[in-house]
């Protein structure tokens, strides 16, 4: 894919962030974006340009249909100088997945993880230095032609942006509480809940909002048929860990494929736990953690990569896991994949790819 590089001139520079202090999540964002447009079915116009805002008709499909799929992954500074991203492949091959359920066109992967590539290198003066930063990648698929009608839309815009991100756990390694949700339901098998589409995560606004307010870190999704299976954590998967065994929820067709989920998989694999997707009962985990089998419990995601859990909130009543302190499965797969992906340590599955150096 040929990608024409718009040249930016000093004074059109952003300020850089002046310490890793000022880096949260999601609010600061590069000079450059990547984009191209889908017209008379075709991807073409393809670009790295100077960071702009969209105009777009009222009645654009994504308006109105949600036509709107995105992908999440983060690009890492080694020590030695490389700059790193953490199986780009899989994302790419997951967004085309997305883009095949909602009526989309598909890209290429080579020309995504391209597109990815150019853009992380042409803005690598963004990319922060310090253990467990990073910058976050997101590419984002739109549906922009202007009618009103329940149909697919025959444009599109396909385009990545980069914002650089501070350190997931300021406050350090610790459990996060969750608020087992049994009235809200995320997603159904049939729908779109194995993909990553902004559908998915509206329907979730109103049970996470109710559960902070409550006191809670996060919701622990139950299965929209049943209100009875473990499905999702907030916008994480979630794994136990019964003494050597490592459960996680199979892929029913309502929860999405982490990337970090498959990873953690093969991981604990690889270090001699034993693994198993199943179908688990929230009567099933809440014995468990009364009787001590349950002995650890984690999310796993992007941003966090794994978020241990210290508790769960189910039927008006508290179900502390491990005296809601860190368990050594959990410590032990996050060094582990944490050290991959910052190229710490070597990568025995060549999830990593070196694209170039700061």
């Amino acid at each position: 894919m040929k990608i024409t590089v718009e040249q930016l001139e000093g004074s059109q520079l952003k300020p850089l962030y002046q310490d890793d202090s000022q880096l949260g999540f999601g609010r600061i964002f590069t000079d450059r974006m990547f984009s191209m447009r889908f017209v008379n079915n075709a991807w073409n116009e393809a670009r790295i340009e100077k960071y702009r805002s969209f105009t777009l008709d009222p009645s654009s499909c994504v308006f109105h249909y949600s036509q709107e799929i995105f992908e999440g992954l983060k690009a890492y500074a080694a020590p030695d100088g490389r700059i790193l991203l953490f199986r780009p492949d899989q994302n790419a091959r997951r967004m085309n997945r997305s883009a095949e359920r909602l009526v989309m066109p598909t890209i290429p992967e080579e020309d995504i993880i391209q597109a990815i590539e150019e853009l992380v290198l042409a803005e690598k003066r963004w990319l922060p230095k310090q253990p467990g930063t990073s910058i976050y990648i997101r590419p984002t698929m739109i549906a922009t032609e202007a009618f009103l009608g329940v149909h697919p839309s025959a444009e599109y815009i396909f385009y990545v942006i980069l914002s650089p991100v501070g350190a997931y756990y300021k406050g350090g390694f610790k459990p996060i509480s969750l608020y087992v949700e049994d009235t809200y339901v995320r997603a159904n098998v049939g729908g779109v809940g194995d993909i990553k589409t902004g559908g998915n995560y509206a329907a979730s606004l109103m049970a996470g909002y109710r559960a902070q307010q409550k006191g809670f870190s996060q919701v622990l999704w139950l299965d929209g048929r049943e209100r009875k299976y473990i499905e999702e954590v907030g916008a994480m998967n979630m794994f136990f860990v019964y003494g050597k065994k490592l459960v996680t929820p199979k892929l029913t067709g309502s929860i999405l494929p982490g990337i970090t989920r498959a990873s953690v998989l093969e991981l604990a694999r690889y270090l001699g736990l034993e693994t198993e997707e199943r179908i688990i009962s929230i009567d099933d985990v809440i014995d468990g953690i009364s009787s001590g089998e349950v002995t650890e419990a984690f999310g796993s995601g992007t941003a966090a990569v794994i978020s241990p859990v210290g508790s769960l909130y189910y039927k008006e009543k508290d179900f502390v896991i491990n005296h809601n302190e860190v368990g050594s499965v959990t410590q032990t797969l996050y060094d582990k994949l944490v050290n991959i992906q910052y190229g710490r340590e070597e990568d025995p599955f060549g999830w990593v790819r070196e694209i170039g150096r700061y």
